[in-house]
């Protein structure tokens, strides 16, 4: 009988689980929030995953866990755990991807590299805060942020007030330095519940309006001491955490030449999606094995060059069947992968893989076929 793998979550990142399930024998069930999402061909249930009695349902029926998102809450977590059921990430390691102060907290244990930072539960600790670090900061709600959500720049304490009289009482937020860097930078690394661990070449990401829009593939200009030191940082959160299954570390790469972290996620993520067209073996079946304690494939690029360019809201007029046809023909060597998504502006609906030997043509390339989709 195949194994049976179970994610938790019915968006694109499940969606793009399906097919390297099906190439490597395993069946794949999917707990989707609502009918009709992205990863709808391989939903078996639909429901709310923060409900014990809906997620422990699903459970019954797979043989491991794991996560499209990482919003689980921790009492449906560690209650599967406790019926025996393999959690992968487990909720010791989900926590830190769940909680950004607890992350920063872990993080300076293991003495990793990060921005100054401090929980703040009043304007006043946020006011010192500024006037320790030059009069500007970071201000991030700890819980449920993502793609710029929750993060703001704030010059003044009262830049947050809506941000304390939201929060319950005592409920600190999270104050980071602003950072000063040069470009933002992602390591990606995968470790099986048996410990072996595979990374891959450290990438550089895009952010427009805090999404993810571009990313190209190694790093351009990367200097082996970069590519080095990133590795070292996600093998150590890695092994640090316990992370089982795919972890993206996202980071600064600063204008004194540091390399701190960020944020991080503990599923497939953005950055990698150049993987599946640009790689010997993509982040989403690499995530698979790793999940199911199988061996885990070889993570080096195909070609010199990857590039990933998301596709931002849709098309504006038409459907995305309207354009495939012109976006092929002109660019025959690109990967366009859509997400059944409707069009929305700012909302991730596809993005687009090239490779090659030439980073010009291959950024050209990805980013003329995703403007078919404008």
């Amino acid at each position: 009988m195949a194994l049976r793998v179970g994610v938790i979550g019915g968006g694109q990142l499940a969606r793009m689980m399906i097919a390297p399930a099906v190439e490597l024998g395993l069946e794949i069930r999917v707990l989707a929030e609502s009918e009709g999402m992205s990863a709808q061909l391989a939903a078996t249930a639909v429901g709310d995953y923060r409900d014990l009695d809906t997620v422990r349902a699903f459970a019954t029926d797979v043989d491991v866990v794991t996560f499209d998102h990482e919003h689980v809450p921790q009492d449906v977590l560690r209650a599967l755990v406790t019926d025996g059921v393999a959690v992968h990430p487990g909720p010791d390691a989900l926590q830190y991807a769940q909680d950004k102060l607890v992350m920063r907290a872990r993080l300076a244990e293991l003495g990793v590299p990060q921005p100054d930072w401090a929980p703040i539960a009043n304007a006043g600790e946020l006011q010192a805060f500024l006037d320790d670090h030059g009069g500007r900061a970071v201000v991030k709600t700890p819980r449920g942020g993502y793609d710029g959500k929750g993060v703001r720049v704030v010059r003044a304490s009262e830049d947050a007030a809506d941000w304390f009289a939201q929060t319950a009482d005592g409920e600190p937020l999270l104050v980071e330095e602003l950072v000063s860097f040069r470009r933002e930078l992602a390591q990606q690394v995968a470790r099986r519940p048996s410990g072996q661990i595979a990374a891959y070449p450290v990438v550089e990401t895009v952010q427009r309006d805090g999404v993810c829009a571009e990313v190209f593939a190694p790093a351009p200009g990367a200097a082996e001491r970069l590519m080095r030191v990133a590795e070292g940082i996600g093998r150590q959160i890695a092994e640090g955490l316990g992370v089982t299954g795919m972890l993206a570390v996202e980071l600064f790469e600063t204008d004194d030449e540091r390399i701190l972290v960020n944020e991080l996620a503990m599923r497939p993520h953005n950055s990698g999606h150049w993987s599946q067209d640009g790689a010997v073996t993509s982040q989403f079946e690499q995530h698979l094995r790793a999940v199911a304690d199988l061996p885990l494939g070889d993570p080096s690029p195909r070609a010199a060059w990857a590039a990933m360019v998301n596709i931002l809201g849709g098309p504006a007029e038409g459907t995305f069947e309207d354009r495939f046809g012109a976006a092929m023909s002109e660019h025959p060597d690109a990967k366009i992968h859509t997400y059944g998504k409707d069009a929305r502006p700012g909302r991730k609906v596809g993005h687009v893989n090239a490779a090659g030997d030439d980073l010009d043509d291959v950024v050209y390339t990805a980013r003329a076929a995703a403007a078919h989709f404008a």
